[in-house]
């Protein structure tokens, strides 16, 4: 027999980074070469990657290499059998044209995949400057939920990155809500400025990837001086992890406008109460689901009717404004937006029952009415816009 790649590795170490690099190869593909996993054993030691010309995954870890070479097997099954093993060293080694995977008294056998029709993978981009992973993850979070999910629309399945010196805005919206995070970074240049539109999918699945606790920053690459975003990729490395994916090749909206800078009426209230208020009444909603949100004085009553009867809550809030305020809302989306609000209260402003409301964390003080009765929007890093739902009448 002939007998070329093979290598011993700890088995969390194997689970980790076969894991994290299946996480991003497809379960449907027309070329079955785009399911593989490349595994790379060197004197450096092993390296797993993975690509399907839109995202590619590289990661790095320790292993004992006994024979140096290069093979490929399906991904996705050799993850599913790595995390079942018992917690032992694993041994894998290419016998012929099938991969061997030993571990303990287990044993499985895995048709190689052909290298030669396998893609080129793509360079890292430059790297364009740094950001703490607990901050990143978190505007990920916060703004990804926003972003559509239409194929049809491809500038509105992205997170747009508006990139000033020091300061990054993250946006992303589906036309029914928007959501917008300011965050600081470390750029290389003190003056670089990109404007990037990066597939919300995969951005979300790499921050669910990256480590918030990592003490060492993320590397954004899109490249340097004029040729930021000129490859067309989006990298970022961290620890000893990188990824790029292409970035959407569309015109983000201006949503700018859509951003109301002064409200009539503003109410604070206790997020998690809302939200198990919301679970509650929104068992009764139909499928063209409201929750209608009445404010008043002291208090705000939420309610839904469906023909299986009707629901109401009545929840202690501040309101400020000239009168008492209805509005409706979808609450799937009013749920999303209160699960990223990341202070004890939100703040909700309103300019009429038919116009977009935004929730913002509440500040440490809110706002007083000019002299026209209007309240400013406060200062805030996070903003959710919400279209409310058109009330019956």
């Amino acid at each position: 027999m002939d007998e070329a790649v093979s290598f011993r590795v700890a088995k969390d170490d194997l689970a980790n980074a076969v894991a994290w690099v299946a996480r991003s190869l497809p379960s449907k593909v027309t070329q079955p070469v785009l399911r593989a996993m490349l595994i790379t054993a060197d004197d450096n030691g092993l390296e797993f990657t993975g690509f399907d010309y839109e995202v590619s995954t590289r990661v790095r870890i320790a292993g004992m290499v006994d024979e140096p070479g290069q093979i490929a097997v399906a991904g996705k099954l050799l993850s599913d059998i790595v995390a079942s093993l018992p917690n032992k060293e694993v041994e894998i080694s290419q016998v012929d044209s099938k991969a061997l995977v030993t571990c303990g008294s287990s044993r499985f056998e895995l048709p190689l995949i052909p290298l030669d029709d396998y893609p080129q993978l793509p360079v890292l981009p430059e790297v364009t400057g740094t950001i703490q992973p607990q901050l990143f993850v978190e505007a990920i979070h916060q703004v990804a939920a926003a972003a559509g999910k239409d194929d049809t629309l491809p500038m509105l399945t992205g997170v747009h990155m508006d990139i000033r010196g020091k300061d990054i805005e993250m946006t992303a919206t589906d036309r029914f809500r928007l959501a917008m995070r300011t965050l600081e970074w470390e750029p290389k240049s003190p003056d670089v400025e990109a404007k990037l539109l990066v597939p919300a999918k995969t951005l979300q699945e790499t921050g669910r990837s990256l480590d918030p606790h990592l003490n060492i920053p993320v590397e954004i690459a899109v490249g340097t001086d004029d040729n930021i975003g000129a490859d067309g990729l989006f990298g970022l490395h961290a620890d000893n992890r990188e990824t790029t994916t292409r970035m959407l090749d569309a015109d983000f909206p201006n949503v700018q406008p859509l951003l109301p800078k002064n409200h009539t009426n503003i109410a604070s209230i206790e997020v998690a109460p809302l939200q198990e208020a919301i679970r509650r009444v929104s068992l009764l909603t139909d499928r063209n689901a409201q929750i209608r949100m009445e404010f008043a004085d002291g208090q705000v009553t939420l309610s839904a009717g469906a023909d299986a009867g009707n629901a109401t809550e009545t929840l202690p809030c501040a309101f400020h404004g000239r009168d008492e305020f209805l509005i409706a809302f979808n609450p799937g989306y009013l749920k999303d937006g209160l699960g990223v609000i990341n202070t004890d209260r939100v703040v909700f402003g309103f300019t009429e029952p038919s116009r977009p409301a935004i929730m913002i964390p509440e500040p440490e003080e809110l706002p007083e009415a000019d002299e026209d009765g209007n309240f400013p929007t406060p200062e805030t890093n996070f903003t959710y816009l919400l279209m409310p739902v058109r009330l019956p009448g």
